[in-house]
């Protein structure tokens, strides 16, 4: 998705009354450009989560405000990202639930199957029924001008797109980043699958190799598994999701095991040929050379920034072609008049990071603010199942940066709700400042870890302590309740031994 000049004729595969609907929301072929009359007060470059945000937010107050767009409107989010994706994981979650019935008591009678079209028929459903929150008649009802085509910069506060030069006061880069295909020879020439391509298949691949075990490698690898794909995993490393919390990533690697997930770890891909209907990785373990045939591979690894034909070396910004744009902690690039948002230039690369560095921009571009992207507290979640959420500092984080910290950990096997819904593997994990109730992070890895961390969030924001957590009414019987009973630990800390053991019968008897 390089950025240039011109319009290009937008399509989606399979070519059905689904993806027919997105484009006419989000690409749409009869669209005119308008004429620019006068100086904008912002022009923003790119219309995923990033680009639509500081544009409607700033229209709303007021603003004179143009958003040009050369792909589709929404993003990757919405077009081959959060939205697809979360689809097919809600499709494979179900298979596996009726894959594991019996455990509940619940026979289901044998050759049930999913039927892999109808998935993805529902995914390209859904994903047209959201377009048109993200569309171009949705932002142009909204005061928007909306231009179709590649925006380039041309001088000091003119932007050219589509043969028509833009005047602005303020101008915000958003174009985010693009999958790429990782340097191993032979892989171009095997046409390999990315977050890009993934979304338009129509039949499930019997065998699928996967490259990288990082979020979006971990999540589909699961779902095709489910969906009953043979999947085999490819990681460098000595394990999957290197990122995260290793006994939290050592939860999620068990339940890969389960659902029959093969994983190479610390395995080198040296090559890929095409062989008939066959595509053949050829990787190493401990400098062995071995071989894998697959039917098609997923590329889960490899992001660029696309800063390719924006012309930001007239306007003096400066950029790196691998990690994106430079910006300052204000999102102010070295160009004064030019700002930065979302996958651009962040290392946060989440929708929901870059919704909130748009709002960052729009009072720092509009009003010569000074919020800095420094004070925000980023969460996230990797949506295996379990699921994988984190905020704030890892204990290597701590130590790297001198604070010492104290851990509590609730495993859900201790949880009710956990113990019923058969869901025991995980836990929750607190980090605080050594001798306080302050969070300074948190894991957890088990069901509905993406929603549970936004409580440890709120209280990091809030400066709120675990100790008051351990205060708040928490409904019974929920997983939530281990946040409750983390917060129970650390105030037995707090206890004289006499009342601590008062304190520890109480606990026996309300078990």
């Amino acid at each position: 998705m390089t950025v240039t000049d011109a319009p290009e004729h937008v399509t989606m595969l399979p070519e059905d009354e689904h993806n027919r609907r997105l484009i006419e929301n989000v690409h749409p072929p009869d669209w005119t450009n308008p004429t620019p009359s006068g100086r904008y007060n912002m022009v923003v470059i790119g219309a995923g989560t990033a680009g639509l945000v500081a544009a409607v937010g700033a229209a709303g107050l007021g603003a004179k405000v143009a958003l040009i767009e050369r792909h589709m409107m929404g993003g990757d989010c919405l077009n081959v990202g959060c939205v697809p994706s979360k689809s097919l994981i809600s499709a494979a979650r179900r298979a596996a639930q009726v894959r594991d019935a019996a455990d509940f008591g619940v026979h289901v009678p044998d050759g049930v199957r999913v039927d892999f079209g109808a998935v993805m028929e529902r995914m390209r459903k859904l994903r047209a029924d959201i377009s048109p929150n993200d569309s171009a008649a949705r932002f142009r009802d909204l005061g928007v001008d909306i231009y179709l085509g590649g925006g380039r910069f041309t001088g000091p506060g003119t932007i050219e797109v589509g043969g028509q030069t833009l005047q602005y006061k303020k101008a915000v880069i958003a174009t985010g980043a693009r999958a790429v295909v990782l340097p191993i020879p032979g892989l171009a020439e095997a046409d390999p699958l990315t977050n890009e391509t993934l979304f338009s298949l129509t039949e499930l691949p019997k065998r699928l190799a996967v490259i990288g075990s990082g979020p979006i490698g971990c999540e589909m690898a699961q779902s095709f598994a489910r969906f009953g794909s043979q999947v085999t995993l490819i990681e460098l490393d000595p394990h999957i999701l290197m990122r995260e919390d290793e006994a939290a990533a050592a939860v999620v690697q068990k339940a890969f095991e389960k659902d029959g997930i093969e994983m190479l770890f610390e395995a080198k891909t040296t090559s890929v040929e095409v062989e008939g209907d066959d595509k053949v990785l050829h990787y190493e373990i401990d400098g062995k050379p071995q071989t894998l045939r697959v039917d098609e591979i997923l590329v889960g690894v490899g992001r660029a920034p696309n800063v390719d034909g924006l012309g930001l070396e007239s306007v003096g910004v400066e950029f790196d072609e691998r990690k994106g744009v430079t910006v300052d902690d204000t999102l102010r690039t070295t160009n004064s008049d030019i700002f930065a948002a979302g996958d651009i230039c962040s290392q946060y690369k989440f929708t929901h990071t870059a919704d909130f560095l748009a709002r960052i921009v729009i009072q720092n571009a509009l009003f010569k603010g000074r919020k800095k992207t420094s004070a925000l507290t980023v969460p996230w979640s990797t949506y295996t199942e379990p699921e994988i959420a984190h905020v704030g500092m890892y204990e290597k984080d701590a130590r790297e940066a001198g604070i010492d910290v104290d851990t509590y950990v609730q495993e859900f096997a201790d949880v009710d709700r956990a113990i019923l819904e058969g869901d025991t593997e995980g836990f929750v994990k607190i980090h605080v400042k050594k001798g306080s109730d302050e969070i300074v992070g948190a894991t957890i890895v088990g069901p509905h870890a993406g929603d549970m961390i936004s409580e440890l969030t709120t209280a990091m924001v809030g400066k709120v302590g675990l100790g008051t957590l351990a205060s708040v009414i928490h409904p019974y019987p929920t997983m939530a309740e281990a946040i409750r009973k983390a917060g129970d630990q650390y105030n037995r800390t707090r206890l004289t031994p006499f009342v601590k053991g008062l304190f520890e019968k109480w606990l026996s008897w309300t078990r």
